[in-house]
């Protein structure tokens, strides 16, 4: 339980994600105002983060709240997942491939039904990492603590030996809060030097006690 351990974000660390404009484009072929797609689909997009839904019915309800015959959605849900799985890392990715064999390798992601499946056939995610921690398969998204404990729980590692790396600060916060050491994600560069680091310190003694996880409804 003593081994060092690095877990990554994926979207924004290890695919780059810039957003593409496809809800605009959608919302002006549908002559919908801009913001409708994502208010008729709030809570569809919610339920499909933390698998309280299938791929099945966020289709259904796509047809439903925008109606979209079945073309119109395959190419909807084209433009979605091209948004969402961006384009590889590459130097970063070579760089954790580099890694295996000298500590635990992690990934937790918030997510959407249907990732696991896309991510492992485009980019081997499962090959890369021991463990790969989805909120859509766990139910729990960060910055949620217990995401964070069941990343850890998956790996073997107590949190103070983990360096969990991501591109959104509030979820750094939180795994600093959970115990674990973090690093803001903001280039390859600053991001290799901060993983070289914490390896070579090996895990450390928290400063102060991890912050207990209250289970709460979400």
């Amino acid at each position: 339980m003593a081994e060092t351990c690095v877990i990554f974000d994926i979207g924004g660390v290890l695919e780059i994600t810039p957003e593409t404009g496809w809800v605009q484009r959608w919302e002006k072929q549908l002559e919908l105002p801009p913001g409708t797609v994502h208010e008729r689909m709030r809570d569809v997009w919610r339920a499909g983060s933390v698998g309280s839904i299938g791929e099945r019915e966020v289709h259904e309800q796509l047809t439903v709240r925008l109606g979209l015959d079945a073309p119109r959605l395959e190419a909807f849900m084209a433009d979605l997942w091209t948004e969402y799985l961006g384009t590889p890392n590459e130097e970063l990715i070579t760089h954790v491939r580099g890694l295996r064999g000298k500590c635990r390798l992690g990934i937790l992601s918030n997510s959407f039904v249907g990732a696991r499946e896309r991510e492992t056939s485009l980019y081997r995610f499962d090959e890369l990492v021991e463990r790969i921690v989805y909120s859509h398969e766990i139910g729990i998204e960060k910055p949620d603590p217990r995401a964070f404990q069941v990343a850890c729980a998956a790996l073997e590692v107590r949190p103070e030996s983990c360096l969990f790396v991501d591109d959104l600060a509030v979820n750094v916060e939180a795994a600093r809060a959970a115990g674990m050491q973090a690093h803001l994600f903001e280039d390859n560069a600053r991001t290799i030097t901060r993983i070289a680091a914490h390896l070579d310190t090996g895990p450390r003694t928290p400063r102060s006690p991890a912050r207990r996880a209250v289970p709460s409804d979400e």
